[in-house]
């Protein structure tokens, strides 16, 4: 395929690929048929939507896409157990990971057991001293003093640390990829089971949670009783479903896109505390569910107390309220500077290594290990393969992984645990965790390189940008916007749309802080647009459009709208420029 406006290498390296002439064919017919603009038409071509269900992609409901919950096995065991616990007034504790996605999960349940006058205990595992999921200290602990534990976005994989919760009935629900042997729990409801179909396999932990919510409303209504307002509680789903990353196809779109407007209504004290803390100024998109507050959410679990993220998601307190949520941004700028200085080290590691190679990886003494996930997720950003990244604390290692669309992390790191090379490893698709000897460091690399190589990651080659289409300025008004704002919403395995303007003039460029760049760019009949391009000053980027020298430009990015003082003006995310 030629490539886009004859675009091979662009500032960034990219190679510019546009819709094909089959997509162009589709995206008439489109129009023809439904009356939406060219540029909405496009985007839906992409997605593979047909004309006849144009209008129902634009609209999901839940009432059409939720799956009954009664399709994952052991739910409705565990629903019965839980409200078993509920009407017996039993002690129920929450073991809950330390991320948004367990967070959310134990701030579904504790809500949802708050509005039928129950209580349960939250524990939240240290990250640094107990690591990841349920162990043995913990299990035994909560056992002794409560008859049902509920471990949720973990448990999965924690064969020894279930059967060691004697005396009390345990529920997992979880997303991670289970193994060939569940562990030995009343009921384990997890999509990633490997009896599972995998049709619901994009769900995160609190979509499960939910799903479990959901059943035992149901149960309760069979019993003549009203269940709790689970609509109220999706803002939960929605924050999970974009900071786990989870693909935003199916179900998953109505979730995020009902959640953002029950979050929009500032109801849950602990959420409007962050927004506002984070000076969020106008009505949640999944970009501040994403970066804005799902960072601060898990700066507890990575370098604070594991449960303040959990805490500021379910407490109903003003007070307790503002004081976790000014706690969790402090502690979101200590992350960053951490992270920064990690990153820096890991990348410098990885290049002497070679960035050609299956898998990036990185290690060291002394790397915190509440960042190596964001560094690992740096790396492969830049170099757009799966990445790792371990820091070391005497002769064990912690590690975390990221990966890139096409291959499994997940499976690849489950292998190597089951092959003895890591002390102990699991995840899914696009993320995954590890713990390993400083022994055995060197030959698990090399053979998940090896296992990553053979599912393509060592063909994934510079990134191409690829693009929905050429716009012109004059088209580019707020309403064009916000009717492509309706193919959302955006995120991961929905990409947001990018457009290309050609053959562009800059008429003014200005550095913005350290990195950023702003512009504004004309094709000479039209008004000028803005647009930003956030860390250009990293790269060539910045530079080349700063230093433009009167040269003309083909112009590529996202478009959205800039709130400004009660006025919403168009505004491009520039991602990429190229020399005419």
């Amino acid at each position: 395929m030629t490539a886009f406006l004859g675009v091979e290498q662009s500032a960034t390296g990219r190679r510019w690929v546009g819709p094909s002439v089959e997509a162009d064919r589709l995206a008439e017919a489109m129009v023809q048929e439904t009356g939406l603009p060219m540029a909405l038409a496009r985007v839906l071509v992409t997605r593979g939507v047909a004309p006849a269900e144009a209008s129902a992609y634009l609209e999901p409901q839940l009432r059409d896409l939720l799956p009954d919950p009664r399709k994952l096995k052991d739910m409705e065991a565990a629903a019965s157990r839980f409200l078993k616990a509920v009407k017996g007034r039993e002690k129920i504790a929450v073991f809950a990971d330390y991320d948004v996605d367990g967070g959310s999960s134990a701030a579904l349940l504790i809500t949802w057991l708050r509005a039928m006058g129950r209580q349960a205990t939250l524990y939240i595992p240290d990250r640094i001293d107990e690591g990841y999921g349920p162990n043995i200290p913990a299990m035994q602990a909560l056992a002794r003093d409560h008859d049902l534990i509920l471990c949720v976005d973990c448990g999965t994989l924690s064969h020894d640390p279930i059967a060691a919760a004697k005396g009390a009935d345990v529920v997992v629900l979880d997303h991670h990829l289970g193994a060939e042997t569940l562990p030995p729990a009343l009921a384990v409801v997890n999509p990633n089971r490997q009896d599972e179909d995998s049709s619901l396999a994009h769900l995160c932990a609190a979509s499960v949670v939910f799903l479990l919510l959901v059943e035992a409303n149901r149960q309760l209504r069979e019993d003549g009783v009203k269940g709790p307002d689970l609509m109220a509680m999706l803002d939960l789903v929605a924050l999970a479903t974009v900071a786990d990353v989870a693909p935003l196809v199916g179900v998953n779109r109505a979730l995020v896109r009902q959640g953002l407007k029950v979050m929009a209504r500032r109801e849950r004290i602990g959420l409007t505390k962050l927004s506002d803390v984070a000076r969020m100024d106008r009505a949640p998109t999944p970009y501040h569910l994403g970066f804005l507050l799902g960072p601060r959410v898990n700066a507890g679990g990575r370098i604070g107390a594991a449960d303040l993220g959990a805490r500021l998601l379910s407490t109903d307190d003003p007070h307790e309220a503002t004081a976790l949520a000014e706690r969790l941004d402090a502690l979101n700028t200590e992350r960053r500077e951490i992270e920064n200085r990690v990153r820096d080290a890991a990348l410098a590691q990885a290049e002497a290594r070679g960035l050609d190679q299956p898998l990036v990886w990185a290690a060291d003494d002394g790397w915190h290990p509440g960042v190596v996930g964001i560094v690992a997720a740096r790396l492969k950003e830049a170099t757009n393969r799966p990445a790792v990244v371990i820091g070391f604390e005497g002769e064990e290692g912690k590690g975390s992984g990221r990966s890139v669309e096409g291959v499994d992390l997940g499976a690849a790191i489950q292998r190597l645990a089951a092959e003895g090379l890591l002390v102990k490893g699991g995840g899914h698709k696009m993320a995954a965790g590890l713990t390993v000897n400083r022994d055995r460091l060197k030959a698990a690399m090399e053979r998940l390189s090896d296992l990553l190589a053979r599912q393509g990651a060592d063909r994934q080659g510079p990134r191409d940008l690829r693009l929905d289409g050429l716009l012109m300025p004059g088209a580019v008004t707020p309403g064009l916007i916000e009717e492509i704002e309706r193919a959302g919403p955006f995120g991961q395995g929905a990409p947001a749309p990018r457009f290309a303007f050609a053959d562009m003039v800059i008429t003014h460029a200005r550095r913005v802080g350290e990195s950023h760049l702003k512009i504004s760019f004309s094709d000479g009949m039209s008004a000028p647009i803005d647009a930003i391009a956030f860390g250009a000053f990293d790269g060539p980027l910045g530079p080349l459009l700063d230093n433009h020298g009167g040269m003309r430009f083909h112009l590529a990015g996202r478009l959205e709208l800039n709130h400004w003082q009660g006025r919403s003006r168009p505004q491009l995310r520039l991602e990429d420029a190229a020399q005419r």
